[in-house]
């Protein structure tokens, strides 16, 4: 349930960011500070991550270097416009932060390709 919820909400974001690219790109010249990043790189990485990382996630297919991916993506994400989150939109972030966590440490779980795939290995 941890992966479909964080998957449904990166996925949505990533989704929102290809259908209005003007925007997207517009939010990473001015308002996303990524570190160490031109913009159009930072934009264009961390869309893919949006969008690559969740599908992953979903199938539950490299689920623990999918959820360690998207933990990546919140925190650059969290760090580039932390100032100007409010409190509910800092919760979030700590909310996806700690279910990752949890994935990462203890693996997609038995409904997963990752579950089903060792099993066919043995």
């Amino acid at each position: 349930m941890a992966r479909l919820y964080v998957a449904y909400s990166f996925l949505k974001s990533g989704l929102d960011s290809i259908n209005d690219w003007t925007t997207t790109q517009y939010l990473y010249e001015n308002d996303f500070h990524v570190p160490l990043l031109p913009p159009h790189v930072a934009a264009i990485l961390g869309t893919g991550g949006e969008l690559l990382f969740p599908i992953l996630l979903i199938l539950g297919f490299l689920g623990r270097i999918s959820s360690l991916g998207l933990f990546f993506v919140n925190f650059v994400a969290y760090i580039s416009y932390a100032y100007s989150l409010q409190t509910a939109g800092k919760m979030y972030h700590y909310i996806w932060g700690i279910l990752l966590l949890v994935i990462i440490l203890w693996g997609p779980g038995k409904m997963s390709l990752d579950y089903l795939l060792s099993k066919i290995k043995r």
